[in-house]
């Protein structure tokens, strides 16, 4: 169960970010946004992991955590690709569905799963995809020619965060969740500058963005952090299956505060996917 509710608060923490991300993006490209999203993030973990690595020094697999964040900066650059040139409708079901990927990692390395939990999973990516439909009225940018595209950058994003948490919770399963924090995210970052400096894409910080992109960033952090933090647990697979509930809860923010609309079955979507989620961490 404690994995289940480190994935909730990454999922709560991912959910606010993209639905900043839908504003910040809009100006200024994919990789200025990522970058200080990453960067700032990194300067809140650092004093964190330095204090952990003075009080704490033993626990942890470095070599690991900093696989885990190149993994990561794969996906999230990934992710920002898909959402710029895909609608969420088609996008946000594609990426949600890495816990498939996370729960057969999980199978492979000997952890028991039931048919229950396999049954839970699917009903959980199905209410996802069926709940992020609710957007198909809100996209203002034109669906491409061809969707394979934006399914490609989905399905990079989906293996990526799915490599990222499985890699991130063998670094974690003997301790240091925090002093591996600063490793991790040093590491995304660099693959993040290095995707943008080959591309010659700009990274010019607009003084009005500077706050949101720190609350982003902040986010950003304590969602990895809480994922990856779960190596500890009985099952932390079952961290990745939560945070993987943060379409829904984008959609959720979107109704509450941008004041868009959901039907009554989606609302039964967003019930569904809450009882899947309390099934699995039920004997847990």
């Amino acid at each position: 169960m404690t994995a289940l509710i480190l994935g909730l608060v990454a999922a709560l923490a991912w959910g606010t970010h993209d639905v900043c991300v839908r504003y910040v993006s809009q100006n200024n490209g994919i990789f200025a946004p990522l970058v200080w999203v990453l960067a700032f993030g990194l300067m809140i973990v650092t004093p964190i992991s330095a204090y952990a690595g003075l009080h704490a020094p033993q626990g942890g697999d470095i070599g690991l955590a900093v696989l885990a964040g190149v993994f990561f900066g794969i996906g999230g650059t990934a992710l920002y690709r898909a959402f710029s040139i895909g609608p969420v409708r088609l996008v946000a079901p594609v990426i949600g569905a890495y816990p498939i990927l996370s729960v057969g990692w999980a199978s492979l390395n000997g952890a028991p799963t039931t048919p229950l939990e396999w049954i839970m999973v699917g009903l959980i990516i199905c209410g996802v995809a069926y709940i992020a439909q609710s957007d198909a009225g809100h996209d203002t940018a034109e669906a491409p020619a061809s969707p394979l595209p934006a399914i490609g950058w989905s399905l990079l994003a989906a293996a990526g965060f799915a490599l990222t948490f499985a890699i991130g919770h063998q670094a974690t399963a003997t301790g240091g969740e925090l002093l591996l924090l600063a490793p991790t995210r040093a590491a995304a970052l660099a693959v993040v500058l290095g995707f943008a400096l080959a591309l010659r894409a700009p990274l010019a910080l607009s003084r009005r963005h500077a706050p949101l992109l720190l609350l982003m960033g902040t986010l950003d952090a304590l969602a990895i952090g809480c994922v990856i933090g779960a190596g500890q647990t009985a099952r932390p697979e079952f961290a990745a299956i939560g945070a993987s509930t943060f379409g829904v809860i984008t959609v959720l923010f979107a109704a509450i505060f941008l004041r868009e609309r959901l039907r009554g079955t989606q609302w039964l979507a967003v019930l569904g996917v809450f009882t899947a989620i309390g099934i699995l961490g039920g004997g847990h």
